[in-house]
């Protein structure tokens, strides 16, 4: 089930760039060339930007990479720095869920008025959508990261920045040795 997972969440962030970029590309070109801007094109990213971000949330969930303040946990033991693992992946897991929950009775609220965006006239809902369908997956992977936690486990982190200054070290040092 992670590599499926895996692959939508990656397949939908993907579509996301690729539709958002190139409707922002083509509505720069339109605006200079033809001196008119396509009136949709800000609405769909903006939505689309909306599903990318909680795609990526979920992404950094399953990675381990969101921020965290370890104030406190950096001066506990072990066996307290798991509990608060788990009351902080606990409330994360309820919150991402509530955001789904609510989410939903805000999608079912704008199809059961009609509601229209303003740009393409769309029903407001298949946009409104994105917002349970995003804190779906990221309810999975923090209620993923809760049971690790649960099972004894521990949660990866990856530092993405930290490698990235690594890796940028030793392409500095191999450069430097040519």
């Amino acid at each position: 089930m992670n590599k499926v997972l895996d692959y939508i969440e990656e397949v939908l962030v993907c579509a996301c760039l690729v539709v958002m970029t190139g409707l922002t590309f083509v509505n720069v070109v339109s605006r200079y060339v033809f001196s008119a801007s396509l009136s949709f094109s800000e609405e769909i990213t903006t939505y689309l930007f909306v599903l990318l971000s909680l795609l990526g949330s979920a992404i950094a969930a399953k990675r381990g990479a969101h921020l965290g303040l370890t104030l406190i946990t950096d001066h506990v033991g072990p066996k307290a720095g798991r509990v608060l693992g788990i009351i902080s992946m606990a409330f994360a897991t309820l919150f991402s869920a509530l955001i789904c929950y609510y989410g939903v009775f805000m999608t079912m609220n704008q199809f059961t008025k009609g509601q229209l965006t303003a740009g393409t006239q769309l029903p407001e809902w298949i946009f409104g959508a994105f917002v349970p369908v995003g804190a779906l997956f990221v309810t999975v992977r923090f209620g993923q990261n809760l049971f690790r936690l649960l099972a004894g486990k521990s949660i990866e982190h990856e530092d993405v920045v930290a490698e990235a200054l690594e890796n940028a070290a030793e392409a500095e040092e191999n450069g430097g040795a040519n």
